[in-house]
């Protein structure tokens, strides 16, 4: 009985779980609608698992119509294919709420990229102008032209200070890019390790070309997930059934063999006492001719014979003894008027054998 009423149990929860991801799944497919969704699918939830449990213990009446059977058998399987789907709909989109903020941080971290190297074309564009400032100076000093060339570094001095603000802004300016970067380069190691699993397990189907198939992979192990989620629901409140029904027929058999014990009991009792009336009739007759005197020897051996040589031994009695005592006795009560017949005449012969 525990048995039954865990596997009971079981296949309760089962359902219950996954009505309630089925009809979280459908309502995101119809938003617009989510009370009337919970009532639909609970309705159905437990009409699925009545109509399952009732085909079961009346697939063989001969009252209910085949087209009966075959619509809640029809229906049974579509509404385990609705729960599938709302299961379906719930996982993925569990999955897709887990991986939004990675799409998301990749964005970000490739525009952060796309920023410092701006700010890194900014630094290298201002350094070869320097660097061009400078190789003119120079000229003018190869040409031993001193002071004009000191008076075109003066000239200068604007525009240095200027490149040289641009550098170092660019460089601050790529100092906090890098924070930014480094915030969601930690975020997006998280969500990775979350997600961990489901690449191991897309490498395990793909290989190398896992990164292009992830997506793939999670929908087959949503879809491994459905296939053994609501039908095993089913299955076990089925087996429950098939356990109880069984306990029951057991306990109807014990119940037979009790009550036909019970009347074989009764015939052997009613056969004991027809044998135990029967031998008070041998009884009876035996010793009544035994009383009047007229017991014959043939009297004798069918008492014998009725009686059981077995059944007088298991009384203590022997039944040749008896004989010689019985044998006495008729002789003792014969009266002596032929005085020609022999005085020791034997009127009941003794057994030869045992």
């Amino acid at each position: 009985m525990l048995t039954i009423l865990i596997t009971f149990l079981s296949a309760i929860s089962i359902s219950v779980i996954a009505a309630g991801y089925s009809i979280i799944g459908l309502s995101t497919l119809f938003a617009g609608a989510v009370i009337p969704i919970i009532a639909m699918g609970s309705a159905l939830e437990v009409g699925k698992l009545v109509a399952a449990s009732w085909l079961y213990n009346n697939w063989r009446n001969k009252l209910v119509p085949r087209a009966i059977r075959a619509y809640l058998t029809f229906a049974v399987i579509v509404l385990i294919f609705i729960t599938s789907m709302g299961i379906f709909g719930f996982l993925s989109k569990a999955h897709l709420d887990q991986v939004q903020p990675t799409s998301s941080n990749n964005i970000k971290i490739e525009l952060i990229d796309n920023q410092i190297k701006t700010q890194q074309d900014i630094i290298e564009r201002s350094q070869n102008t320097l660097y061009r400032l400078d190789a003119a100076l120079d000229k003018y000093i190869d040409m031993e032209y001193v002071t004009r060339g000191l008076k075109e570094r003066e000239k200068q001095k604007p525009e240095r200070e200027a490149l040289n603000l641009s550098i170092i802004n660019a460089i601050n300016e790529i100092s906090k890019l890098q924070e930014e970067k480094g915030v969601l380069q930690l975020e997006q190691d998280k969500i990775e390790a979350e997600v961990g699993p489901i690449k191991y397990i897309a490498e395990l189907i793909y290989g190398e070309e896992a990164k292009n198939h992830f997506d793939k992979a999670v929908r087959w192990v949503i879809i491994v997930l459905i296939f053994v989620f609501d039908p095993l629901a089913v299955l076990l409140l089925i087996a429950a059934n098939i356990s109880l029904r069984s306990r029951k027929v057991a306990k109807e058999e014990q119940e037979n063999k009790i009550k036909k014990d019970y009347q074989k009991e009764a015939t052997n009792a009613k056969a004991r006492a027809k044998r135990v009336r029967d031998r008070e009739k041998v009884y009876k007759d035996f010793f009544k001719k035994l009383g009047t005197r007229d017991l014959k020897n043939r009297d004798y051996e069918s008492f014998f014979r009725d009686l059981g040589a077995d059944e007088m031994k298991k009384l203590g009695l022997d039944p040749d003894e008896i004989r010689l005592k019985l044998d006495q006795i008729m002789e003792w009560n014969e009266l002596p008027t032929d005085t020609k017949k022999p005085k020791n005449k034997r009127y009941l012969e003794v057994a030869k054998t045992k």
